[in-house]
């Protein structure tokens, strides 16, 4: 499969997990999420020639949307629909979301590794517009606070959390051989 299909398939099949997940969320259908999450996690590691890099990036991904989204439910702040299996701590529909999302790290955001600014700007704007998008079109997350706070603390949160998923990855990345090409 050559490198642009794949790309192509890897920012597509994100947006299917982002809207079964959100869209399942909003009509009571939990598992919509996690189930094209699941199908697409599989086909990354199974096409995308990455698999050791995606698992460890998974793993940091699950932890670092684990913690964020959490403390938004925890603190009130954010709303969940289906708040499966807990109303305190970020549902499984928004760990789906987490997941298909770290497929995207190595793949089609991988132009953002290098750029910790740029990262910070895309988290700073993309994440919001994700949480509003999904509350707009299909009443998957409600705001707790009024919407500018919301939407600011979405922002840093994502700002902060862009660079540090690339950060954690690089930090937590086997070390080269001594004469590896890079």
């Amino acid at each position: 499969m050559n490198r642009t299909l794949r790309l192509v398939g890897n920012v597509v099949g994100y947006q299917v997990v982002w809207l079964a997940s959100t869209a399942g969320a909003g009509q009571g259908v939990a598992w919509a999420g996690p189930l094209a999450a699941v199908l697409f996690v599989a086909a990354v590691l199974a096409f995308g020639g990455k698999a050791r890099q995606d698992l460890r990036i998974l793993g940091i991904a699950l932890a670092v949307g684990l913690l964020l989204d959490s403390a938004f439910a925890a603190s009130g702040w954010l709303v969940y629909a289906e708040p499966v299996p807990w109303t305190f701590a970020a549902p499984v529909w928004i760990l789906a979301l987490w997941a298909g999302f770290a497929m995207t790290l190595n793949h089609s955001l991988d132009f953002l590794r290098e750029r910790p600014w740029m990262s910070a700007v895309f988290g700073l704007v993309g994440g919001p517009m994700a949480y509003w998008g999904a509350a707009r079109a299909f009443d998957a997350v409600s705001f707790g606070v009024p919407l500018p706070w919301a939407m600011a603390a979405l922002a840093l949160g994502w700002a902060a959390a862009m660079p540090l998923l690339f950060a954690l990855d690089q930090r937590l990345s086997p070390p080269r051989p001594q004469g590896a090409a890079a």
